[in-house]
């Protein structure tokens, strides 16, 4: 009996030691495939350059300059090589680039505020990342490289300085392929010939990526002069190179929208690089779907391209998969979070986003604003980004993602690429006033205007009255309560229905708070409310109805 027991014991170590063995090996496997050497540099001078100090809010290294605009905005020209382009925005906005990685990894800690968690995260992160290096142009990894230099000190248990602005440049990709969180769920259109007042190509977008309210509040409006391909521009914040709007100096635009995606199991070359590309060495339609073409993709997304050489604009579809072209084949082109190409518009993933997302419906609001416009121009683009209305001009709440303008806008961009004039929104959101800039007048300056206001201010749009009405600051109000309770603080719910009581969220939260108090009756009726409202998306109508199936059976 002893024998078998001892037996019974060295097979079960056995078994420990060979399991033990294996976890470690993993975890070997897995630290040393998160790792990302950076590119090999052979000329590093550029670390020898020192900015100078102009004024308060405004910094030079040679040609190249950052500077704050009154308007509220960060503007920066830079040029030369890869490297070189990077340490020295990487120098210029080097506080930004610290203020953008904080505000970034606090949004990420307020998410997922276990310590252990976090760091299960960065390992994963890293092994999902494996082949990421192998899937990002030398271009950008060495530009990436450049700007590490100015990275923060203070996250070393998250990775390098290197790795983490690279694995940031996947991070809207990873985020809304691995839980279809849909971070982005953005708005584009562009109309020309007879849909515009002038006939000439006109798109208007808004970027809805919500990562934090201090993420949104250092925006860089950054003017590229590269050693190769096109100058361009970009809306972007602070260590990002990738692009999410954007304009070159040919009159091509590039603004991406985020589809549906299946769970990749491993990342390919992030979207925003992709757009990148397209933006600095694509001068047509044709020229954009070639360079698309090249590259490996892991989540799916629309890039809609405007070309003034085309004088139109049209949709690429791309999946790790497929890829497609959207012509309408009209005047006008229409863009929110799902395919309309004749192959992926099919996919039975897509169908399953039009009946449960709220992309159909807002692509609907978008057509019936389009069509009350009539003959399109750069005030009614902009009125359009601003509509807080749903279908038929309801009151479906503010802040409702089947809205036009969703109140969480990083920013919002209209395009005019014939006259290479770009508008760019200042906060709050779409609403603060639209400040114009005009590339022609930029980029003959190489660098060298710095020392005044660089938008025309003769083009400005102003801000949407909205701002001075009492509705608004009842949704600040809502936003204030709302976070209070994020917060675990106490509220007045009749307080918070009042501030916003056409948006069906409101009585989810208000649910919500009477649930976790165990006060069902009371969480039973704001969930009940809730449903008499338009709800965004089949998933959050779900969890409605189970929390009160919760309430009936506690």
């Amino acid at each position: 009996m002893k024998k078998g027991w001892r037996k019974l014991g060295r097979i079960l170590l056995y078994i420990a030691g060979t399991f033990l063995l294996l976890l470690l090996i993993l975890v070997i496997y897995v630290v040393s495939v998160s790792h990302i050497d950076p590119p090999e540099i052979a000329d590093k001078s550029a670390l020898q350059l020192q900015r100078k100090q102009i004024d308060t809010a405004c910094y030079t290294i040679g040609n190249n300059w950052f500077r704050k605009s009154n308007s509220g905005l960060y503007e920066m020209y830079i040029e030369g090589k890869p490297f070189e382009r990077g340490v020295i925005y990487g120098k210029l906005s080097a506080e930004l680039v610290k203020r953008q990685e904080d505000a970034f990894v606090a949004q990420i800690k307020k998410m997922i505020p276990s310590q252990s968690y976090l760091h299960f995260l960065k390992y994963f992160v890293g092994w999902f990342n494996r082949n990421l290096a192998d899937n990002v142009p030398e271009e950008n990894k060495e530009e990436i490289y450049g700007i590490s230099f100015s990275a923060s000190d203070n996250y070393g248990f998250i990775g390098t300085k290197y790795e983490r602005l690279m694995n940031y440049h996947a991070a809207h990709d990873i985020g809304h392929a691995l839980q279809n969180m849909m971070l982005v769920g953005c708005t584009s259109f562009a109309t020309w010939n007879g849909r515009s007042a002038d006939s000439s190509l006109i798109i208007g977008r808004n970027f809805d990526f919500y990562v934090g309210d201090q993420f949104a509040e250092d925006k860089i409006i950054a003017f590229y002069h590269p050693d190769k391909g096109y100058p361009f521009m970009i809306v972007t914040w602070g260590g990002f190179t990738g692009a999410a709007s954007g304009m070159n100096a040919q009159g091509l635009t590039v603004t991406i929208n985020a589809d549906k995606s299946e769970i990749p199991t491993g990342s390919a070359t992030p979207v925003s690089l992709v757009a990148r590309e397209i933006l600095q060495y694509a001068g047509n339609i044709q020229q954009a779907w070639a360079i698309a073409k090249r590259h490996k993709m892991f989540v799916s997304e629309s890039f809609l391209i405007g070309s003034a050489a085309d004088n139109r604009a049209a949709i690429i579809e791309k999946t790790p998969h497929g890829m497609d072209m959207y012509d309408p084949h009209r005047n006008f082109i229409t863009c929110t979070n799902h395919f309309q190409g004749d192959t992926l518009g099919r996919l039975a993933s897509n169908q399953q986003q039009i009946k449960e997302s709220a992309s159909e419906y807002r692509y609907e609001r978008l057509s019936e604003l389009l069509q009350q416009a009539g003959p399109n121009t750069v005030q009614k683009t902009v009125n359009i980004l601003r509509d807080r209305y749903g279908l038929h001009g309801k009151d479906i709440g503010m802040g409702n993602e089947k809205a036009v303008n969703q109140f969480i806008a990083h920013h919002a961009v209209v395009f005019e690429p014939q006259k290479r004039l770009v508008w760019v929104s200042t906060a709050p959101w779409q609403l603060g006033r639209f400040v114009a800039y005009d590339l022609n007048k930029i980029f003959a300056m190489h660098g060298l205007q710095y020392n005044h206001e660089v938008y025309d201010s003769a083009l400005t749009i102003p801000a949407d009255p909205f701002l001075q009405t009492g509705e608004y600051q009842h949704f600040l109000t809502y936003r204030r309560l709302k976070a209070d309770m994020m917060d675990g603080k106490e509220v007045d719910l009749q307080q918070l229905i009042a501030s916003n009581p056409e948006f069906y969220h409101t009585y989810v939260l208000a649910g919500d708070y009477a649930f976790k108090r165990k006060h069902y009756q009371e969480a039973r009726k704001y969930y009940q409310t809730a449903l008499t409202k338009v709800i965004a998306t089949k998933g959050e109508e779900m969890h409605i109805r189970k929390q009160l199936e919760k309430c009936d059976h506690p």
